[in-house]
């Protein structure tokens, strides 16, 4: 009887053993190849809306002219300027709106680039932190920050850039501007000091994410060519 109780013992264990093995290979299946490509997808839809919004922008055909000639579109919570004019369409990601989208050839990054920081959107994607109604590709700096999750996301390899790198920033016209790194350094979390530096008239941006061991930020400053 006893060696009976014990076979069972055993078999329930090793029923236990089995289907946590097969749980824990779905977490780590999910997390590192199912959810990385449903995220992939999820990027490029929104980058091609993006940039099909943008050319609409660029190129609206004659009913759309007529339209903007005699219809005013007001945004929810948004009232009427004295102008009157139509408000451009804009781009959704994950329910943050999108300002434009950043590429980092050396580090195959493409990611949209939010107009809201918040936990939430930092979870989805990179964001515009400096100034608070950042327009990009234009003359001054505009600080965009995103997590290092030390897997390839977002900014995680940002280590790996140099001086002399590319970065290339898509905005809401259709325009896209090639930024060169200039500089590359590490501070405190709560230096600010570099945010309204003096560009000369010119548009640079700033990267902004955290080491690996969390205890410093890698800022990363670039000039349009």
């Amino acid at each position: 009887m006893t060696a009976n109780k014990y076979g069972n013992f055993l078999t329930v264990l090793l029923i236990l053993l089995i289907v946590g093995t097969v749980i824990g290979v779905g977490f780590l299946a999910y997390n590192f190849v199912i959810k990385p490509k449903i995220d992939d997808d999820r990027t490029i839809e929104a980058i091609e809306e993006f940039d099909k919004n943008a050319e609409e922008e660029q190129k609206p055909d004659e009913d759309t002219q007529l339209e903007e000639n005699t219809i005013t579109t007001i945004e929810p919570n948004q009232s009427q300027g004295s102008s009157g004019s139509t408000t451009k369409k804009k781009t959704y990601y994950e329910g943050f709106v999108m300002i434009g989208y950043i590429t980092i050839p050396k580090t195959n990054v493409k990611e949209p680039i939010l107009d809201i920081v918040t936990p939430e959107s930092l979870d989805t994607a990179v964001a515009a932190l400096y100034p608070s109604n950042p327009q990009l590709n234009e003359p001054g700096n505009v600080v965009i920050i995103g997590h290092n999750y030390r897997n390839g996301k977002f900014f995680s390899d940002n280590d790996k850039l140099s001086v002399g790198d590319k970065i290339l920033i898509k905005d809401a016209t259709g325009r896209e501007l090639s930024y060169t790194i200039y500089q590359k350094f590490q501070t405190t979390e709560q230096d600010t000091s570099f945010y309204t530096r003096d560009t000369k008239g010119i548009a640079e941006i700033t990267l902004s994410t955290c080491t690996d061991d969390s205890k410093a930020r890698i800022i990363i400053l670039a000039r349009a060519e």
